[in-house]
This record gives C-alpha cells, structure tokens and sequence, in this order.
C-alpha cells in the first residue's frame, strides 16, 4: 500500500444547476447523482457555497425527520459522489472537488460552474447598470440572467427543511432581478408593452410595493394617468386592509409625484443622473437630494473630518463589507463588543470606503447609497462627560456655528447626505440614543455610524458585533507587523513562528491586547510575553501616548466598561470569573448566587463583557479570558471562597445527575455534555485540592469515573485520585467505594491489571459496608476480569457466576449485561468458545435492551476475538462494522482503539496485511497521546494481536506502513477502517 502520487483531477469541466432540479454536467453529459439522499447530501454542500458543512449536520439535513444514520452511510454517498464527479481520480488519491475538511466535507466548486451563481452575479451586474442610467445593457443582463431558470431553485428539495432558506433566498433575487428587468424597459420607452407583465405581477404577488410602482409608471408613461392614480390607491387599500400598514415612500412619492404630474415621471431618452422614486433604483423622490430639486444648487464636493490613518489596517475584510452592507439597508448601524476589538478603527475604515465610493459616483453618475456627499463626519465622544453637552458637541464636529440643541442640528442636517460616526457612546447611552432618534427621523439623508459596547435600542438599528481576529490569521499578521514598526531589524526567532498564534489566542484575538504585548517585544521575548498572560495587565502596559488613556494600557481598557456596571451586575460578573468556560443560564444563576440572574446577565450581554457562545441551544455564555481574569483580580477575597463553594456544588450535581445515567440510551448525549463542562470539572478539582476537601474530589471522582474511562481520560483521572485520597485519609466508606472503583477501571486501561485487581477488592469491601449494592455487585463483576489479567488465583467461574446473581439481585439490567460480559470473557478465556459466544449473545441482547451501548460494543468486541479464536477473520470484521455503527454516536476514544486494534488482527487473518499494519501504527500513535495502550490493557490478547500483523509482513515493510497510520487522528483511522470494511 505504497503512497501514490496524487492525480490532479481537472474539476474545472464540471457544472451544477440548482435553479430546477438538481443536475450536474461534464462536457455536456449529464452526470448520475444517485437516490434522493445522496442528491441531498449534494445540495447540502453547494447551498454552503465552499464553506465547510459538518458531517453531523449533512447528517441532521439529510435525514430529517428519518431515524439518525451513521456516519458510515455518509461515507457511502460521499464516495459514491466522488465516483461521479471525478471518474478519473485515482483510488485513495486525494479529491479534488468534494474534500475531506476538519469534521465535514466541503465542495471546491468555482462559483462560475453553478448557475445560481452566475445568475447572482449577472443580476447584480444589471442592478448596477440599471441605476447608473444605462437601461439597454441592464435589460441584456438581466435577461440572461433570468434564462438561466429552469423551475423552482433546488425543485427536488421544495419540502425539505434545510432548503427552505436558500430557495426563499434565491426566489427573492429572481423577483428583484424580474422587476429590475421590467424597470429597464420602461426606460428604454416600452412602458406600454410591459403593462400586461406587470399587471399580471401585481396579481401574482399583491404584497411586493415595487411591482405596483412599476405598474403604475407604466400606466402613467402610456397616457393612462387615471389608471395609475386608481392602482396607487388600490395597493394603499390593500396594505391597510391586510397588513394595517402605509405605502413605503417610494409608493407615497410616486402618489404625489402623479397627483402632481410631476414633469419628472416623463420619459427621458437621455436619463439624468437623479432617477425617480422606486422606479429603476434605491432612491425615492424624497431621497434624491438637491439634485433633482427645482431652484436648488448642486451638492458641494464631498467633505467631512476623518483622521488619516496613522498605522495599516490588519484584516477585517469580511467585516467591512458586512459592516457597509447593514449601512446599505439601515440607516442606523452600532458596532458592539468588547473594549479594545477595534469597533473604532472599523468603523473609521468603513467611512473611508465609503468616501471613495462618493468619488467613484461622482464619476459614473450612481445614485445609489454608494456613498456621503456631505460627509462622513466623526464626532468622539469618549472625553465627553456632560449629557446636556451632546447636542453642541455634535455641531461642533459638524462645523455648525452657534447650534446648541438637538432641533438646530436636525434643521442644517435636514437637506444634507452624511454618514456620521458616532465613536464611543456607552457612557452616554441614554442622550446618545435620544438624539440619534430625533435626527434619523427629521434627516432622510442622514445615516449613523455609532460605535459603543452596547447597542443603542433606537428604533431601526441594525447591530454588528465586531468579533476578535483569528490568532492564527488576522491575529498574528497584525503581531507581526506592529512588531515591526516597533523593531525595524526585528526577525521572529524559530520557536516563535509557532509561539505568535498561541500568544494571540491567548489574549482573545483582541486587536489593542495583540498590539500592547507587540510593543513589548522591545523589553521581553515572544515567549517571556507568553508566560507572563497570566498578569497581562501588569504586562500590556505603556501604550502609544497618542491614544486615550484608557487604550495606553489593557486594564484601563477593561476598567472602563466595569465603571458602567450597575452594583449588581458587577457583582455577578465578578462572581461568574471562577467558571473556567461557558456556562449556560442555570449555571450563572447557581454560582451568581443570583435569582433571577437573567437580568444582570442579558445587562452583561448587551455591554460586551460577556459573550454568548454562538449556535448553542439553550444558550451558553462566557468570558473572554482578558475579562475573566479582571473580573477575578476585583473578587473578594472571601466573596471568592463562597463563590468557589457554590461551582463545586454545581459542578458535582451536574456529574452526578449524568452518572446516574451514562449507561443507559442518553449516553451520548450526556458524553456531550461532561465533554463541555470538562474545564469546570477541573477548576472545581483545583479549588477543592486547595482548599483541604478530599471529601468533595473523592466524590467528584465517583461521579465522573465512567466518562473518564470513556472518553480515555486516564492520566488524568488517576492523578485526581491519587491526591483526593492523601487529602482525604479518613473518608466515610460509600465515598471511598465509589471512588475505589474509578481507580480499578482507570488503572486496568493504564495497563496495570495489578493495582485495578487491588482496589476492586477493597472497592467490594467498602460497598458492603456501606450498603452500596450497585457499587458492591460492580466491583464483584470486574475482580474477575482483573484477577485473571494481574495472575490472581482465585475460583474464577465461581466469581463470575456469583457476580450475575448479585447484578439480577440489583434490579439494573445495565449492570447484568456487564456481568454476562464478563462471564463470556472469562468463558473465552478458558477455551470454552462455544459458551462464550451463548453467554455474550445474551450480554449483547440484556444490553440492547436497556440501551447500553458499551456494554453491548464490548460483548460483541469480546465475539470477534471468539471469531478470530477460531480463524475467522471474515466473521470478527463483520462484527466490527456493526460495532462502529454503534460507536458513531459516542466519542469513545478506548472503545474505537481496541476495536481497531483487534479489526488489524482480523485484517491480517483475511490477508490484508498491509492495511492492518497502518491501523495498528495509527493505535499506538493516538492511544500514546492519550495515555493508553490496547497492548497494556489487554496483556493476554494485545500482544499476541499486534505480533500476527508484524509477522505477516517484512519489518522494514511493517515500519514504513505503520509510520503512515501514526500520522493519522483518530477519525481519520475510524473513516479508514470504514472504508475497508465497506469491501467485506
């Protein structure tokens, strides 16, 4: 199985179309794309348009409203996908097109090749020749583009749920696009061969204003004046009949405009710059300006006050066209987020485009909200203290002589086109808003710009929360080149090019925090910065001395959004530093010591210090960690240990509330869950350990012991042990039980069979005396298998056979399974193959029974070795695929490694030696990472596994193969044994 050169597959030949049914095309040939789900799988990706969809969610839109699948009929239709769309690729050679991306799949599609986009593209391209006055080639664009539909987008998907936003979506742009392309005949002179068109429009969607504004220029233009007039009074009718609602302004300044005869609603064959009202553009009658205002002179050359900049701008691509697109749509735009993300510098940067834009209109006639003819303007407002001063500060920026309140602004603005940038509004939130309302509704050119670290709340105001940069990106780009500014001759050394992005994630990816610790490269090292995070805000000090004195040092930053707290939101953001992650509303609540806590948290929300973790249902929140760590400098000290008391009570309930049911069918889910609140779990350790109580880490330690062994937390677990016992000499036996029996589990994945056999001895003892049955029949099941495994002479039929009387006795069917499982073993064991393979058929059928998923992987892992027992490798992989159908809902790293371990050794029984050497170079490499080794842990049967596949192969051919599988994670050699077992 020798590396293969990788085959450039030339993708560039195929084409999708999505507007109708799905269909794909090779030189003109129709691709097969298979049954509906594999079509859907296909849909799913190009709706994401190249962006990577998680398999998880390929498999949530696929299927549903259908029982789950596995991720293996996933892998099934992705290659079967790859078959079609790339014939030529060559087997195990890398896709070209449908790839393989972190947990999903992605498809590397120019968007030339799918028609929606093209037909996207094309109407945006007639849109813009449309309002900048050139009709004739418009109507081209926009006629071809509407020749490219074939039916209703993704027309085979019309009731699934995953296509409903993307059709709406592209539906909307084939409206737009159809009433744009009317428009474009109207001015071209066919307005009366349109009418019919339109008037059948209007009947098909009654609700959509601008066909009625079409219709009735048409009207109009045609010498039917009467009829427009009655078609602008029955779409007034209508809206307040249906909806309650007025005409838009486009309609009421139509209405005037025919009233009135206005001569502007004449056709034109040479079409002046100003158009009219909702006609062939955005712009209404009442937002034209001066320009088409009778006795007006034409607006000045565009002015305003922005400051130059005086460093590069890093980044922020994405976020300057989202920002101008909001400023496209909402006349009011708030930047919110966290001090020191760069709202500010944002916002400057997007004023700046849009000045350009302002020339660039100048230049082709535009009219659209492309830019600010009087304007941008900025208007700092952080050295202002006085409410009552806001108005006159205003002005002043403004160069508004003599205006002191907010109706005089409002009047000079009134007949102007400005964008203003408010910077720095929190600290006046309420005058700030009050006197955004009054000038956005006076001033119909006007349009906002604030940037705060909460939003507004005016009416019409569209938020956009300014995320952190990427460390990895963004991040260390501007690291690197704000040290190079500071250190001309500066070279990173080598362990820095690693060291940069971890410093950057380290400080958030908050732009002011990554420029302070830049500056200090001229004192400290990259790694002394990177040590030193831990008391950042005696680090990230002595700022430019140009810059306000809050953004001269990172506490400063931070101190000031604190100042604005109310007492009781202060009180619960300190108290909500001792979570080591997010935490979801109940959790801030048990730990705020707060009833309700929604209040001071939605206040903490809204003034970006703390931040709702994106996608989570029910919603989960945290602390950048610059914040959490100014929160939990600012904690009393005795406010802390009360604080600390109430998360290890929290963090406790929630272990045990999950323990009582991880062997049941809720597994996975709950695996989930105590996977998210690990940091917790550890910081409640931590605080315990600190505090003296043993007590409370033993019983932690019960309650997380199997999601530890599940999930191959080892080390881990076993060092937590280890010191809750020394701090806890004297425990009462029902902790120390629990606890005994975490050490036993966790010590026989570590491979040491001795030490597990020992503490499930004095685990049962401890039971019994605490009349722990559950924990006494659990210790009594498993000294069997460890006795066996560590030498121990003992009756071990007899143990076995007792320890499922005692689970029956327990009334827990999860328990019996496990004891059963362990009979079957033992039976194996002993050579009586037959019995085993009776005595695990009924582990697996108790298990399935009650939902307990490892208990029955484990039954069925112990019948493939039965099966390889016996030679036959066939049999014990096709065990193995049913077990890795089972699995692909657990992220059970100890469960997949053994089972992989022991699939080799099948592989090797059927002759596939080669592909069973990469699997057991790909075990020992994850499992090294996590402290685990099938070899240790099974000593009678790992050893013996491993050697059947290196003695099937020369060593040096052994080594080469099995070096390829150590480069391998986990997934990857999940998805390869899939991959082989679909040929069995």
């Amino acid at each position: 199985m020798e590396r293969v050169d990788v085959a450039r597959v030339d993708v560039a030949t195929v084409r999708f179309g999505v507007l109708g049914p799905l269909r794909a095309e090779r030189g003109g040939q129709a691709i097969r794309l298979g049954g509906p789900r594999q079509r859907a799988v296909l849909a799913v990706l190009l709706m994401a348009r190249g962006r990577m969809v998680p398999a998880e969610r390929i498999m949530s839109d696929v299927w549903e409203g259908s029982p789950p699948s596995s991720p293996t009929s996933l892998h099934v239709y992705i290659s079967e996908l790859r078959r079609a769309l790339e014939p030529e690729r060559e087997v195990r050679a890398p896709a070209g097109l449908l790839v393989r991306e972190g947990p999903g799949y992605a498809l590397r599609v120019d968007p030339a090749a799918v028609d929606a986009e093209r037909f996207a593209d094309m109407a945006v391209a007639g849109r813009r020749a449309l309002n900048g006055g050139r009709p004739g080639p418009a109507e081209e664009l926009l006629s071809e583009a509407l020749d490219l539909w074939r039916g209703s987008a993704y027309a085979d998907f019309a009731g699934s749920g995953f296509a409903l936003s993307e059709v709406a979506r592209l539906e909307a742009l084939r409206a737009a696009a159809y009433e744009d392309r009317l428009a474009a005949a109207i001015e071209l002179g066919r307005h009366a061969a349109v009418v019919g068109e339109l008037e059948a429009l209007v009947a098909e969607q009654p609700l959509r204003e601008r066909g009625w504004e079409l219709l009735a220029l048409a009207l109009y233009r045609s010498g039917r004046q009467a009829d427009a007039g009655a078609a602008l009074r029955a779409i007034r009718r209508r809206l307040a009949d249906e909806l309650g609602i007025d005409p838009g302004p486009g309609l009421r300044d139509l209405e005037s405009a025919v009233l009135a005869q206005d001569p502007r609603l004449d056709l034109r064959l040479d079409p002046p710059p100003a158009r009219v009202a909702g006609t062939t553009g955005a712009t209404t009658l009442s937002e034209a300006g001066p320009a088409v205002r009778p006795g007006r002179e034409a607006a000045a050359a565009p002015t305003g006050n922005l400051p130059f900049a005086l460093s590069s701008f890093v980044g922020r691509t994405e976020d300057i066209a989202a920002v101008r697109g909001l400023l496209a749509d909402y006349r009011l735009v708030t930047l919110t987020g966290p001090g020191g993300v760069g709202k500010t510098r944002l916002a400057l940067e997007t004023a700046r485009g849009r000045t350009a834009d302002t020339a660039d209109t100048a230049d082709t006639g535009d009219t659209g909200d492309t830019g600010d003819a009087d304007g941008p303007w900025l208007v700092e407002l952080a050295g202002l203290t006085s409410p009552e001063l806001l108005p006159a500060t205003v002005a002043a920026a403004l160069g508004i002589p003599g205006a002191a309140g907010t109706e005089e602004v409002a009047a000079v603005l009134a007949g102007r086109r400005l964008l203003l940038v408010l910077d720095n509004c929190e600290h006046l939130l309420d005058a700030t808003s009050a006197l955004t309302g009054v000038l956005l509704s006076r001033c119909g050119g006007l349009r906002v710009l604030a940037t705060s670290r909460e939003p507004l709340g005016v009416e019409g105001e569209a938020v956009y929360e300014v995320p952190p940069l990427d460390p990895a990106g963004d991040g260390t780009e501007l690291f690197r080149r704000r040290v190079a500014a500071a250190l001309p001759a500066w070279t990173p050394d080598p362990g820095d090019i690693d060291r940069i992005p971890r410093l950057c994630a380290g400080l958030d990816g908050i732009p002011l925090a990554i420029e302070l610790a830049a500056a200090q490269c001229r004192m400290l090292s990259v790694g002394q910065i990177a040590d030193a995070l831990e008391n950042r805000f005696d680090v990230l000090v002595d700022g430019p001395l140009d810059l306000p004195a809050r953004h001269r040092a990172l506490e400063a930053t931070v101190a000031w959004s604190h100042q604005l707290l109310e007492p009781e939101e202060q009180r619960l953001f300190h108290r909500l530093s001792v979570f080591a992650a997010g935490f979801d509303l109940d959790a801030a609540g048990a730990v705020g010591a707060r009833t309700p806590v929604l209040p001071p948290l939605a206040a903490l929300v809204r003034k970006s210090l703390v931040s709702v973790e994106p996608g989570t249902a029910p919603r989960r929140y945290r602390l950048l960690e610059t914040l959490r760590q100014y929160a939990l400098r600012g904690l009393d000290p005795d406010d802390l240990a009360r604080t600390q008391v109430r998360h290890r009570a929290w963090a406790l309930s929630q272990a045990e509330s999950a323990e009582r049911r991880l062997h049941g069918p809720q597994a996975a889910e709950l695996l989930g869950r105590l996977t998210r609140e690990q940091p917790e779990f550890r910081a409640a350790f931590a605080s315990a350990l600190a505090s003296g109580d043993g007590d409370y880490m033993l019983r932690l330690g019960g309650a997380l012991y199997w999601f530890w062994y599940r999930m191959g937390h080892i080390a881990e677990g076993l060092s937590w042990m280890s010191r809750a016992f020394e701090a806890a000499p004297e425990a009462e036996p029902p902790v120390r039980a629990r606890a005994r029996l975490a050490v036993s589990g966790l010590s026989y994945l570590a491979g040491r069979p001795a030490q597990a056999y020992e503490a499930v001895v004095l685990a049962e003892r401890e039971a019994r005396e605490a009349g722990d049955p559950i924990v006494e029949a659990s210790s009594r099941i498993y000294q069997t298998h460890f006795g066996v495994l560590a030498g121990v002479p003992l009756d071990a039929p007899a143990v076995a056979r007792n320890a499922v009387e005692l689970a029956r006795r327990t009334g827990e069917d999860w328990l019996v399974a496990e004891a059963l499982m362990v009979q079957g073993m033992l039976a194996r064991v002993m050579g009586d193959l037959p019995a085993a393979a009776a005595v695990l058929a009924e582990a697996v059928c108790v298990a399935d029974a009650c939902g307990h998923d490892w208990a029955s992987g484990s039954s069925a892992w112990a019948g493939m070795k039965t099966a390889c027992d016996r030679g036959d490798g066939r049999r014990a992989l096709e065990i193995a695929a049913d077990i890795l159908n089972a699995l692909d809902r657990h992220d059970d790293v100890t469960s997949r490694l053994v089972l992989i371990h022991t699939a080799a050794h099948a592989l090797a029984l059927t002759g596939q030696a080669e592909q069973a050497a990469v699997l057991m170079g790909g075990v020992d490499a994850v499992g090294r990472r996590v402290g685990f080794s099938p070899e240790l842990m099974d000593p009678l049967d790992g050893p013996r596994e491993a050697a059947a596949v290196r003695d099937a192969l020369p060593p040096d051919r052994y080594e080469r193969l099995a070096a390829r599988g150590r480069e391998l994670s986990l997934p990857e050699l999940a998805a390869f044994l899939v991959g082989l077992l679909a040929n069995h």
